[in-house]
């Protein structure tokens, strides 16, 4: 980057290429995950979103120039001297297009299984989206900011090719998260326990029914056990008292 540039455009070029290394790395990512894909709606999809995204980084170089800078695949530094800036830059470039070549083999052996390594792969992919959206929205704003019409135009374009994405990863990973379920979880155990708890429930409340039933029964005949008692000993009382009246009248004669 030229030491001349204004604050004003160094700051459009700063931005530009920090979305412009991420769409690089992308490409990396988007060809490695092409080779892992196995459903055939997900292969296209992201074959059609490689050519997007190889579109992006070409658009943003093409701007990048226009401003009078140069697209590179690292943050670019903020104006300094020539030949520490470019020194710098052509470090972090290596390290960056580095990782970015070893994250295929890497995600080649992620998960417990297929399914899993197809989910995993479509989780990463969306948070790229994200950080994308994010760009696009920074550099659209900015852009809008300083009265570059051009800059905003090109970053909204972006975003909603990102953000169309985003929105066929979201709808696809429940999709992928089920077909690790039929994969890795045996069938036994995908059934819902729901018919064992509410037989057992059924079961424990029909016991405790006919505890309570069987108490209530026993109370009863205890009443009316201990009211017939009673009742017999008001009886046996009650004939007890003519019985001595007769015999004191029988005594005073």
């Amino acid at each position: 980057m030229a030491d001349e540039l204004s604050t004003r455009d160094a700051k459009l070029i700063q931005y530009l290429n920090e979305a412009y290394g991420k769409e690089k790395e992308l490409e990396t990512a988007l060809q490695a995950h092409i080779k892992m894909a196995k459903r055939p709606p997900y292969k296209k999809r992201l074959q059609d979103h490689l050519k997007e995204t190889k579109a992006q980084s070409k658009g943003l170089e093409r701007r990048i120039k226009a401003l009078g800078g140069k697209a590179e695949r690292a943050p670019v530094p903020v104006p300094g001297p020539q030949a520490a800036v470019e020194a710098a830059t052509a470090v972090t470039a290596a390290a960056t297009k580095a990782l970015s070549a070893a994250k295929g083999p890497i995600h080649a052996l992620r998960g417990t299984g297929e399914a899993e390594k197809q989910l995993k792969n479509a989780k990463t992919e969306l948070w790229n989206e994200y950080e994308e959206i994010g760009n696009y929205t920074a550099i659209e704003t900015l852009a809008e900011s300083l009265n570059d019409a051009e800059t905003a135009k090109l970053a909204r374009e972006y975003r909603r090719q990102e953000e169309r994405m985003a929105n066929f990863l979201l709808k696809l990973i429940p999709q992928l998260t089920k077909a690790v379920v039929t994969e890795e979880v045996p069938a036994a155990e995908r059934r819902k326990p729901a018919a064992a708890s509410s037989s057992r429930s059924r079961s424990r409340g029909t016991r405790a029914a006919s505890s309570s039933s069987a108490r209530s029964t026993a109370s009863s005949r205890s009443s009316r056990s201990s009211r017939s008692s009673g009742s017999s000993r008001s009886g046996g009382g009650t004939s007890s008292r003519p019985s001595r009246s007769r015999s004191s009248r029988a005594s005073s004669s």
